[in-house]
């Protein structure tokens, strides 16, 4: 009797736990549903078609050959992959000692100081960052009158509209990323295991090459494949500061289906991004032979 009492009691409670997991899990899965999958399912069809009429739409692969056989469109995104990657490379050599110092180097109030530095920008939109940069950079800009004043330039520099200016953005925008992942990892590192590679006669480069880097490599894959994703499909940053000649892909993908309202165009490029861009992802994976679960958790 008492048992029969104990198992509906039991039975009872794991019902209402499965109905508060569900109940927790319920907006973020509205959140994937109704803004990730759905949109891109419909992307993914608008994509399959072509207007034959007004109002009138065939199924068709003629918007993905375009991709193939215009060498403008695949130029413009092997070299928005190629400068997204050269971009996640500077930020992780640049955020790798920043956030080693963060975590080993530093405690108390002073970590916190730096690492609330490292989030300052980030309190402010990219837009208006993004313009920060081009008022320094620009011909008649700070670091331009900079130079004149100092007498190493004659007249104002234009150091807008090139590549430079593109990847100082870039790397600019997505340092955070980077730093954190990176600070969150090397945290969990015990100092005593670099104290002992010390002790058995290893210098700085062994015991980064030994002890450091393989401890922190999933928080260097993830802090990669984070700023990786965010600029490839980066479109402010590119367009304002590389101006007209920045052949960034997104920017592709706005003109068609802003400026030359071709829907089924623009849809084909951005299904594109995704699977190229996952493409690099996931061959990176496998080269560093980390797993998605590892590196995200």
């Amino acid at each position: 009797m008492l048992s029969g009492h104990v198992n509906r009691g039991n039975g009872v409670a794991g019902s209402a736990g499965r109905l508060s997991l569900w109940l927790l899990l319920a907006p973020i899965l509205l959140w994937l549903l109704l803004l990730i999958i759905l949109p891109h399912l419909d992307l993914l069809a608008i994509s399959l078609r072509q207007r034959v009429a007004a109002r009138e739409y065939a199924f068709s692969l003629d918007n993905y050959t375009a991709f193939f056989t215009e060498p403008l469109y695949w130029n413009t995104f092997v070299r928005t992959a190629v400068m997204s990657i050269l971009a996640t490379a500077l930020t992780l050599i640049i955020g790798f000692p920043i956030a080693y110092y963060i975590a080993k180097m530093l405690r108390g109030r002073t970590r916190s100081l730096l690492f609330i530095l490292c989030l300052i920008p980030f309190w402010v939109s990219e837009l208006v960052r993004t313009y920060g940069w081009m008022i320094l950079l620009r011909e008649s800009g700070l670091i331009s009158g900079l130079l004149q004043w100092l007498g190493l330039a004659d007249q104002p520099v234009e150091m807008l509209y090139n590549d430079i200016a593109i990847m100082v953005g870039l790397v600019y925008t997505s340092m955070l990323f980077m730093v954190v992942p990176l600070v969150s990892t090397l945290d969990s590192l015990d100092d005593s295991l670099i104290e002992a590679a010390y002790d058995l006669g290893g210098n700085s480069w062994h015991v980064l090459r030994a002890v450091v880097i393989p401890h922190a490599a999933p928080g260097i894959v993830s802090g990669c494949i984070i700023v990786f994703m965010l600029t490839l499909g980066n479109y402010l940053t590119p367009t304002l500061l590389g101006g007209k000649s920045s052949l960034w892909f997104t920017e592709q993908i706005y003109t068609q289906f802003i400026t030359r309202f071709n829907w089924e165009q623009g849809s084909a490029f951005g299904i594109l991004l995704l699977l190229l861009s996952s493409l690099i992802v996931w061959s990176g994976l496998k080269i560093t032979r980390q797993s998605f679960t590892r590196v995200m958790s």
